[in-house]
């Protein structure tokens, strides 16, 4: 029983042809879930942070080195997924081609991109959605929407409960409906998106982007700011903002045409969201001074502080609706992964593996992970989950790209629809840009993500080894 084994891409292949999920996804479906998944709370929250303590007007730059970074990894992603066009991602790239110890431990590490990034954007619903309502004269009790932790006592975060569980409805219903939700939201967001670009860019003073990188100082926390090494510090803060853009590999089960299809989504979402996250950079910073700008709301802040306060209810609704689609496409594609794994025998099929007979969707998987996404959002800090689910994505990114790498030395003869560009370039970039990240998260998150590992493995050798369907096989 070799943890080294792999699963035949021509098993892969069988897999995506008897597919029992509905394909109802175009290309454009497809990018919207892409976009969806990347711009939420990370252009409304993160932006504030990055210019004000690190990179000054510089933030534009940073978007452009995370972007790029980021980029290197779309490609990989982007040739993985039109060689086997399932619902594993990185999972089932590791699978076919590291060996099935790596693959569970990829997979194992997804859920805390997927499930604690949904809990994560729950908990910063929770925080839109009350803002929204102060904006009204509405107030909630403070122990209704905060955790135990940050309230001090007793306390329940109501808001992220349900909203958790109206994500958790629309999944269970369906990808037709979870798609078409989506797509409203995405359009609302981006027109928000384009409105503070186009609007703001009327209020925007030159003279509030010179000098363009601030120069380098030391901080009151002890730690330098700004200059060359401030905007690196900001690319790591803000390349948070992009993650989900491999999102879209997880629906390749659903798509009409994932071989085409969800390279050309992958690739094209991160661009058009690239492209505007770089626009807003440049008008906030732009609109009033850097260190003006709010830490928790910038962008609201900038309109308020150029005299558009009307704009600011603008803002707050299209965050909170913004990052419902967020949610809806990270808890979408967590289902997805334990149904790649269920269908290897690594996880219960009866729980994971089994469709609903109407709807064909993973319902009771989609039902556990709605339980404890709603139930840790309730109850648990923000920063506490935000920075594990770093992990998992940076950890996935990395190991795509040195998988890519392998299949196409190992396997050069395999039918590749696209191709990942200068791949000896792009795929050592792409694994070194993010174990450069991963160097950057504190020690107490990898102590965290070090027992979270272990598990995994005791998981593996307990269950999903002798369980494998490669293990039958054998």
């Amino acid at each position: 029983m070799s943890i080294w084994r792999k699963k035949p891409i021509a098993a892969y292949q069988a897999d995506a042809k008897k597919n029992d999920l509905n394909r109802v996804l175009t290309r454009w479906g497809l990018t919207s879930l892409g976009i969806g998944a990347i711009i939420g709370g990370g252009i409304f929250t993160l932006t504030g942070i990055a210019a004000h303590n690190h990179a000054g007007p510089a933030l534009a730059l940073a978007f452009v080195i995370a972007g790029i970074g980021c980029l290197f990894a779309s490609l990989c992603y982007a040739e993985f997924a039109s060689v086997l066009p399932v619902e594993g991602s990185a999972y089932a790239y590791a699978y076919g081609t590291v060996g099935e110890l790596f693959a569970w431990f990829i997979g194992w590490n997804l859920i805390l991109e997927y499930m604690m990034g949904a809990t994560t954007v729950a908990v910063a619903w929770s925080g839109y959605f009350t803002k929204l309502l102060h904006l009204f004269h509405i107030n909630l009790p403070e122990y209704l929407i905060n955790d135990p932790v940050t309230y001090g006592g007793n306390a329940f975060n109501l808001p992220a409960f349900i909203i958790t569980w109206v994500i958790t409805a629309i999944l269970v219903k369906g990808i037709k409906e979870a798609a078409s939700t989506n797509n409203i939201i995405v359009i609302v967001k981006v027109a928000v998106v384009l409105f503070v670009i186009i609007a703001g860019s009327f209020f925007v003073d030159t003279a509030n982007w010179h000098p363009f990188i601030p120069a380098e100082k030391m901080g009151e926390d002890g730690h330098l700011h700004f200059g060359v090494g401030g905007v690196l510090t900001a690319a790591t803060i803000v390349f948070f903002a992009y993650i989900g853009f491999d999102a879209v590999s997880t629906q390749a089960g659903e798509a009409i045409n994932p071989k085409k299809d969800v390279p050309f989504a992958i690739i094209a979402s991160l661009i058009i969201c690239t492209l505007l996250y770089i626009a807003v950079s440049l008008v906030l910073t732009g609109m009033v001074p850097y260190n003006q700008l709010d830490l928790k709301a910038p962008v609201a802040s900038a309109f308020a502080g150029a005299g558009i306060d009307w704009a600011v209810y603008l803002i707050t609704i299209a965050a909170t609706a913004g990052l419902m689609s967020v949610m809806l496409v990270m808890m979408l594609g967590q289902t997805r992964i334990f149904l790649g794994m269920a269908k290897d025998g690594l996880l219960p099929k009866n729980m994971f593996g089994s469709l609903h007979p109407k709807f064909k969707t993973p319902y009771k998987s989609t039902i556990l992970v709605g339980f404890i996404v709603s139930i840790v959002a309730a109850l648990t800090p923000i920063d506490k989950v935000s920075e594990m689910c770093s992990m998992g994505t940076l950890l996935a990114f990395a190991m795509v790209c040195l998988a890519v790498l392998i299949l196409r030395v190992k396997q050069p003869e395999l039918e590749r629809p696209y191709k990942t560009p200068f791949i000896y370039f792009v795929a050592p970039m792409g694994v070194a840009f993010n174990v450069f990240l991963m160097s950057q998260v504190r020690e107490n998150t990898w102590y965290a993500f070090l027992i979270w590992g272990t598990l995994g493995v005791i998981i593996y050798f307990l269950y999903s080894r002798k369980h494998s369907n490669l293990n039958k096989a054998e």
